[in-house]
C-alpha cells in the first residue's frame, strides 16, 4: 500500500509538472496578452519550477519505495546473467584450525597458486621475509598468528570440458591460539564457508573442536583438510574418525593418499577415480592420470563405497540409489556433497601437506566445487520497524545496501574498517547510515586488503568483503544506505579470565599510553580496560597470560611506551548457596532532608541460570510506590557489580522485595537504591556467600614416554576429565583452575623437555576451595583495612 500511494503521489506530482511546464512555456505569450488586456493575474515562475521539483523528488522516492519493498522473486529476476555468474562464481572462506596445524602455510599455498604472491615464505620468518599473512612483526618471530589478516585471489578452475572459469576468493586466515578467540568468532560471523585444517598425527585437538563449535554458532559449512600427510605417524583415516566422533559431523575422505610419510607423493581421487600428483618447482604443475596404482586400488574401492554409504546417510538422492543398488556417477556424488556441505549434514576430507607442496589445487577445486557462494546460504537482518522481525537478505547489487562492519583496525592512514556487503552495492563517495547511532558517513575510500597491502577499488558488489576508510564506528555496527530499517545480530563476545594492573613507567608517555588503550578497546572486543575506585590503579582485562602479553608488547613497540604490570589477577565470581530474609531499615538524618527506605523480601540461589542474576518485586498494598521499586532492581545491580566478600561480581542470585514502608518527605530513589544494596550486602553471608573461581579445559599433547610427568604436574592443578594414549603422542584434558596455571608453559617445558604443548579455554565457574576462599577474603579485608588507614 505504501507503494501504491508512493506511485498515487507521483503521478499527481507529473500532472502538476506538465501543467507546469507548458506554463512556463506558454508564459511569454501569455505576459503579453495579460498586459495587453490590462494586467491579468501574473504567473509565478519560481512556484512552477518547485513543482517541477516536487514531481522529480516524488517519483525517486516512489522507485526507492518500491525496490525496498521489492520480493525475492521480482529481486532475482532484475538480476542480470553477469550479475548472476559473478555470485556463483564468489567464495567468502576462512582457514581455521588447531595451533600449528599449518593454517598459515596452507593459506601461502594458495595465494601461491593462484598467482596472488610470486614466492613462497614460510611461518616463523626463516627466510627473513615471513608468511605474507603474518604481517605483524611479533607474529613473524613466534611463528603464530595473532590478528585474522584478509586477502583476495582468482583460482582458475578447469572444468570436466577443459574450460577454465575463473572463481573470486576472499580468504580469512585466522589464529588458533584461544587467546585470540575473537579474531576467529567475527571471522566466521562474516563468512559463507571454511576450510577446516587437521594435523595427520593429531587429528581433532582441543582448539579444532573450538574452532567446530564457533563454525555451528554462525552456521558455516566446512571442508576438511587433513594435513602434514608427510609427517612421520601420519594417519588421515585416524583424523576422519574422530571428526565423526569427536565433532559429530558425518565425514568420510574423498581422496586416499599415494604413500606414506616421507614417501607421500600424491592422492587418489575417490569421486573421479584417478590419481593426483604434483610436480615441477614448488609443485606448481598438477599431474593427473587415470591409472590408480595397483596396491591401493581395493583401498580406493572399500573408501569410495565408504563415502557413498556415509552421503546416502545424508542425502535423499543417493540414498534412494543406494536402496536401489544403483551406482552413482562422479556428478551426482559432487552434487550430493555440495548439497549436504551448504546443508551442514556432511563435511567432505581431503588431504596433502601444504609445507611440502603437495596436493593444494584439489584442496582449492574442492573450495569452488563444494563450498557455497554468497546465494547458496541464508543471511539475516533484523527489521527494527517491526519489533526487528528477521527478514532475508539477498545478494542483489540492484536493492538496497546493507552492510556489516566486524572488524577494525588502526592504519597510518587511519581508521580501517572491515565490511561484508550483504545486499547492494557500495560505490566510492557513497553515503551510508549506521544503524545504531543514526550517523551518516561518507565512504571516501574503498580498499580490497592483501594482509598488509591495499588496493583501490571504486565499487564493491553484493556478497563481497572489503575495507572502507573514514568511517568512525564499533565492531559489529550495521550499515544501510538510509532506506531500510535493518540491524544484524553481532558476533558473540566472550567475557574476560584474567586481569592485571598496568601503568607507564615515565609520566610522560600517558598521552600515548591512554591513545594505544583506547586503539586496543575499539580493535578487540575481549580487550577491556577499567580503572579501579579504591586502588585508582588501570587494570586491563583479557583471555589470558599470552593475549595480555601481547598487547603490552605491542604498547613498547608501536607506541615506544615502556609499562609495569602487576601479578595477574584473576576473574573470580561471588554467588549464594541459600535462602536468607532480610528487613532493612535506612533512616539518616543531617539536618535538612534526610534519607528513609525500608525493604522487606529474601535472596536466594536463582535456580534457572546460575551465571545471571534475577529482581522481582511482590509489593502489594502499595507499600513501596513503582517509582522507587525500580531504584530497587537499579540497587540490586549495582550490588552485584562488587560483591561483598572480594568485590568481584555477583552472579546466580535472585533477590525478591514483598514489603517495605516509605517515609512523606525523607523517601527518595537514591534512598531505596541504597537500602536495597544495603540490604543485599547485609543478607550475603546468611545466602552462604561464596567465592566462584575459573575452571579452564586444558590439553595437553606429549610424547608418549612424558605421560607420568604430564600426570603428575596435572595431580596438583585440576580434575583429568578424559586421557588419550595414541602410538606416538599423549594427550590429556582437564579442568584446571587458572590460578593454578600461572607460569605453567615452564613447568610443562621442563616436565616434557621442551617437547609438550597445552592450549586452555575458559569451561565454567566452580566453588573454590575452602582454604583458598580463606586466603582470598583475608587478603581482600587487609587490603581495604590498609586503604582506610592511608
Amino acid at each position: 500500500m505504501r507503494v501504491i500511494r508512493a506511485v498515487n503521489s507521483c503521478r499527481a506530482a507529473l500532472a502538476t509538472r506538465n501543467a507546469a511546464l507548458v506554463g512556463r512555456r506558454a508564459l511569454p505569450c501569455a505576459a503579453i496578452n495579460a498586459a495587453r488586456l490590462g494586467g491579468l493575474r501574473e504567473f509565478s515562475r519560481t512556484s512552477n519550477y518547485r513543482a517541477a521539483d516536487a514531481a522529480a523528488s516524488a517519483l525517486k522516492q516512489a522507485k526507492e519505495l518500491a525496490q525496498a519493498n521489492m520480493t525475492p522473486e521480482a529481486a532475482a529476476a532484475k538480476v542480470t546473467p553477469a550479475e548472476a555468474a559473478r555470485l556463483a562464481r564468489v567464495r567468502n572462506i576462512g582457514i581455521a584450525a588447531h595451533i600449528d596445524s599449518g593454517k598459515t602455510t596452507v593459506s601461502e599455498r594458495i595465494l601461491f597458486y593462484t598467482g596472488r604472491t610470486k614466492h613462497i615464505h614460510e611461518v616463523r620468518g626463516r627466510d627473513g621475509v615471513g608468511a605474507k599473512m603474518d604481517s605483524m612483526e611479533l607474529e613473524r618471530e613466534r611463528g603464530i598468528t595473532i590478528q585474522s589478516a584478509a586477502t583476495f585471489a582468482d583460482w582458475k578452475y578447469k572444468t570436466k570440458e577443459g574450460k577454465e572459469e575463473t572463481y573470486h576468493l576472499n580468504l580469512i586466515d585466522t589464529p588458533g591460539h584461544i587467546d585470540f578467540t575473537i579474531e576467529v568468532e567475527r571471522a566466521m560471523r562474516v563468512l559463507d564457508g571454511a576450510v577446516m585444517v587437521l594435523c595427520a598425527v593429531s587429528g581433532v585437538q582441543s582448539q579444532t573442536i573450538t574452532v567446530d563449535r564457533q563454525m555451528k554458532r554462525y552456521n558455516v559449512p566446512r571442508i576438511s583438510f587433513v594435513n602434514k600427510m608427510d609427517r612421520m605417524g601420519a594417519n588421515p583415516f585416524r583424523a576422519v574418525e574422530m571428526i565423526n566422533s569427536k565433532l559429530k559431523i558425518p565425514a568420510a575422505a574423498i581422496q586416499i593418499p599415494i604413500g606414506a610419510e616421507k614417501e607421500f607423493e600424491g592422492v587418489v581421487d575417490l569421486i573421479e577415480m584417478r590419481a593426483i600428483r604434483n610436480d615441477g618447482q614448488r609443485g606448481v604443475n598438477v599431474k593427473i592420470s587415470n591409472q590408480i596404482p595397483e596396491d591401493l586400488k581395493e583401498l580406493a574401492e572399500q573408501k569410495r563405497q565408504e563415502l557413498i554409504e556415509k552421503l546416502a546417510d545424508v542425502d535423499d538422492e543417493i540414498a534412494e540409489m543406494f536402496l536401489d543398488e544403483i551406482t552413482p556417477t562422479p556428478d551426482q556424488i559432487k552434487a550430493a556433497i555440495r548439497r549436504a556441505t551448504i546443508g551442514l549434514k556432511f563435511t567432505p576430507v581431503l588431504m596433502g601437506s601444504a609445507l611440502a607442496d603437495k596436493s593444494i589445487q584439489p584442496m582449492l577445486d574442492a573450495v569452488c566445487d563444494y563450498l557455497p557462494n554468497p546465494n547458496d546460504v541464508p543471511n539475516m537482518a533484523l527489521d527494527r520497524s517491526k519489533g526487528e522481525a528477521p527478514v532475508s537478505l539477498l545478494p542483489y547489487n540492484s536493492l538496497p545496501f546493507v552492510g556489516l562492519a566486524f572488524k577494525l583496525e588502526e592504519n597510518p592512514y587511519g581508521q580501517l574498517t572491515y565490511m561484508r556487503v550483504y545486499q547492494g552495492s557500495l560505490k566510492k563517495g557513497q553515503y551510508l547510515f549506521n544503524t545504531r547511532n543514526d550517523k551518516k558517513v561518507r565512504i571516501p575510500r574503498i580498499v580490497r586488503m592483501h594482509s598488509n597491502e591495499m588496493e583501490d577499488v571504486a565499487e564493491i558488489g553484493a556478497g563481497e568483503i572489503c575495507a572502507v576508510f573514514g568511517v568512525e564506528c564499533a565492531s559489529g555496527d550495521t550499515f544501510t544506505d538510509g532506506r531500510l530499517p535493518y540491524g544484524m545480530s553481532s558476533m558473540y563476545v566472550p567475557d574476560a579470565v584474567m586481569s592485571l594492573s598496568i601503568k607507564p613507567k615515565r609520566s610522560s608517555d600517558a598521552d600515548a599510553f591512554s591513545k594505544a588503550m583506547n586503539r586496543f578497546m575499539r580493535e578487540d572486543p575481549t580487550f577491556r580496560l577499567h580503572v579501579d575506585e579504591e586502588s585508582e590503579e588501570t587494570i586491563i582485562s583479557g583471555m589470558g597470560e599470552l593475549h595480555l602479553d601481547i598487547y603490552v608488547e605491542r604498547l613498547r613497540r608501536e607506541y615506544k611506551v615502556d609499562c609495569e604490570t602487576g601479578k595477574p589477577r584473576v576473574a573470580y565470581r561471588e554467588t549464594i548457596s541459600r535462602k536468607a530474609e532480610f528487613d532493612f531499615l535506612l533512616k539518616r538524618q543531617s539536618g535538612g532532608p534526610g534519607d528513609y527506605a525500608r525493604v522487606v523480601g529474601w535472596v536466594e540461589p536463582n535456580a534457572e541460570d546460575a551465571e545471571k542474576n534475577h529482581f522481582e518485586t511482590r509489593v502489594v498494598g502499595g507499600t513501596i510506590p513503582e517509582k522507587y521499586l525500580a531504584a530497587c532492581g537499579k540497587g540490586f545491580e549495582e550490588a552485584c557489580l562488587k560483591g561483598p566478600l572480594l568485590g568481584h561480581r555477583v552472579i546466580g542470585a535472585s533477590m525478591i522485595i514483598t514489603d517495605g514502608a516509605t517515609h512523606v518527605t525523607d523517601s527518595s530513589d537514591y534512598a531505596f537504591n541504597l537500602a536495597t544494596q544495603m540490604a543485599f550486602r547485609k543478607a550475603f553471608p546468611d545466602a552462604g556467600g561464596a567465592v566462584l573461581e575459573p575452571l579452564m579445559k586444558t590439553t595437553i599433547t606429549a610424547p608418549v614416554e612424558f605421560q607420568g610427568n604430564i600426570l603428575m604436574l596435572m595431580n596438583k592443578r585440576g580434575t583429568i576429565v578424559d586421557t588419550e594414549v595414541g602410538a606416538d603422542e599423549f594427550t590429556l584434558v582437564a579442568d584446571c583452575s587458572l590460578n593454578a596455571m600461572f607460569g605453567f608453559s615452564t613447568h610443562l617445558r621442563a616436565a616434557t623437555q621442551g617437547k609438550g604443548e597445552f592450549s586452555m579455554e575458559f569451561s565454567h565457574y566452580a566453588a573454590a576451595p575452602p582454604h583458598l576462599q580463606k586466603e582470598l577474603v583475608a587478603a581482600y579485608e587487609k587490603e581495604l583495612e590498609a586503604k582506610r588507614t592511608k
